[in-house]
């Protein structure tokens, strides 16, 4: 039975991976680094800052701390920029998080920045809703290593020991992703997993294991996860 939902946040939560592609395209040409779409996207699953080295890798450059914070800074504010009047989150998604809050506890599990990711929330009227939060840091791999659906696991078992609730063991825990990186860190944490396919193609996701695949989140409801999942 399921207790628990984790969501990744960007190709979930808020439809902006090529939004990404488009302000990282647009940073790194000032800087002469080329960024294609197969670039991009092979490297889903990544934090911002592996997203910067591994670009800068491919060009031969070499970069600096501090040359990777402004990158990711100016990135950050093209995309709250490409946002502003066109928020990409569906309604429909909205109100299918809104729904299983009273039926679940539920986490955002991203390797996006905790700021990029609280923006978000409190334009949609979402903050508030998640027992936890795991955002990307120093000392956690990205995806597709296991270590931040575990984390979010460990925190959220945490918050239910505090109200002397049991723990939720990682088969009763179901995860929502958008990419194969993320399906296989979730399959490794041992949890259950949704694909939906706003980032890439069905057929990727049914090759990463996803337990089921989706074109369209905002069609599900509580009811629907606990006829499919028990």
């Amino acid at each position: 039975m399921i207790q628990a939902i984790f969501f990744d946040f960007n190709g979930v939560i808020i439809n902006d991976e090529r939004i990404h592609l488009k302000a990282y395209r647009e940073v790194l040409l000032a800087e002469d680094v080329t960024l294609t779409d197969e670039d991009y996207f092979a490297c889903l699953g990544m934090d911002d800052a592996a997203f910067v080295r591994a670009a800068y890798t491919r060009a031969g450059r070499s970069l600096s701390d501090d040359k990777t914070h402004a990158l990711i800074a100016r990135e950050h504010e093209l995309h709250r920029e490409f946002i502003k009047n066109d928020l990409p989150v569906p309604s429909g998604v909205v109100s299918f998080i809104k729904a299983s809050s009273r039926h679940y506890q539920l986490g955002i599990v991203s390797m996006a920045e905790r700021s990029e990711i609280d923006h978000v929330l409190s334009l949609t009227g979402l903050d508030g809703l998640f027992s936890v939060i795991v955002s990307a840091g120093p000392n956690l791999k990205h995806k597709p290593a296991p270590d931040c659906y575990l984390r979010g696991l460990e925190l959220l078992n945490e918050v239910r020991r505090a109200v002397r609730e049991l723990p939720v063991p990682a088969p009763e825990c179901l995860v929502i992703e958008d990419a194969p990186p993320g399906i296989s860190a979730a399959r490794d944490a041992g949890m259950r997993t949704i694909g939906v396919t706003t980032t890439v193609s069905e057929s990727q996701l049914r090759d990463a294991q996803a337990d089921i695949v989706t074109a369209n989140l905002g069609d599900w409801t509580p009811d629907a996860v606990h006829h499919l999942f028990g």
